[in-house]
């Protein structure tokens, strides 16, 4: 797709995009059958579309090769009405362009740029970063603020880049930062940037101030409360949202603390989802942490699923 086609398009990336896990065998393998019930979970739990390769997906402990076979795999699982977005970030400037370029070919709607990683750069580093990656690939690219992990994006150079980049046409932003949405919001006005939020816990708050959707880590392991809270959100459903988000709230409490994404990993374990093993050596007072966890996971999901969601307003 174009970046016109897109810009004509950009509904079509509203909406609840759940990002993919990696799932692994023990042998370090990928686990493709786990991936095939993964992604099909997320869409018949009604999530508009799916993206690889970001923080979720552990995207730097595998190689360019796995990650094309996943992009493979995905297109022949993604239905024809949802939405294929692809991370593209990788240890050099070379298997970045390799990736979109794969991306692309495969029908990716648009790809995530995150920042370089390892070291850390200066805002006129990730500028000229960020340009010739678009310009190179010369189709939509949406920034990827992943401060925890990469260099942070200063909002100026978001704005600098949205402004002046055509290929660049929005962000996924998961910095946190909640005053970053209103002056997104502000500054779009009426152009065409795509904005979706990236941290869970700052999702209502972008979904009311009027961004586009957002890219889950959470909706990974529980797609049926995300798309329920978004759901809620778009009606102005006030009890629902509030349920919903209460949910939400004690998960992200509950797996606080956890390396990103070993919560996500565990919950996918305790929902019959083999993910494979982490992969670090964990410490004794780490692997009763996530025993807690799993353990605990069950009767949340109980209370996710207990009454009929189209009632709730009605009934609280």
């Amino acid at each position: 797709m174009t970046t016109e086609e897109f810009s004509t398009h950009r509904a079509a990336l509203s909406g609840l995009y759940a990002a993919v896990t990696t799932p692994t065998l023990a042998t370090g393998a990928l686990d493709l059958a786990t991936f095939d019930r993964h992604v099909e979970l997320l869409f018949d739990a009604g999530v508009d579309g799916i993206c690889l390769g970001g923080a979720t997906a552990e995207y730097p402990h595998f190689e360019i090769r796995e990650r094309q076979e996943l992009i493979r795999r995905a297109t022949r699982l993604v239905p024809r009405d949802k939405t294929l977005l692809v991370a593209i970030g990788a240890t050099s400037y070379a298997r970045v362009l390799e990736l979109g370029r794969s991306a692309f070919e495969h029908g990716s709607r648009a790809v995530l740029v995150p920042m370089p990683m390892f070291f850390r750069y200066q805002q006129q580093d990730l500028l000229a970063y960020c340009t010739q990656v678009a310009r190179t690939l010369a189709a939509p690219c949406l920034l990827y603020d992943l401060p925890d992990f990469t260099t942070p994006l200063d909002t100026g150079t978001v704005l600098e880049l949205l402004a002046h980049e055509s290929h660049i046409v929005g962000i996924k932003d998961s910095s946190g930062q909640a005053d970053r949405l209103p002056r997104l919001t502000g500054a779009r006005g009426d152009r065409d940037w795509a904005l979706l939020v990236g941290d869970d816990s700052k999702l209502v708050d972008g979904l009311t101030l009027g961004w586009d959707g957002g890219v889950s880590g959470l909706a990974s392991f529980c797609p049926e409360l995300l798309v329920e809270l978004v759901r809620a959100v778009r009606t102005v459903d006030a009890p629902r949202v509030a349920r919903a988000r209460a949910l939400l709230d004690e998960l992200i409490q509950e797996i606080n603390g956890l390396p990103v994404p070993w919560g996500i990993r565990i919950g996918l374990e305790a929902r019959g989802l083999p993910m494979g093993p982490l992969p670090w050596p964990v410490s004794l007072g780490r692997e009763a942490q996530a025993a807690r966890v799993k353990a605990w996971v069950p009767s949340w999901l109980e209370r996710v699923n207990a009454r009929d969601w189209s009632r709730v307003s009605s009934s609280m």
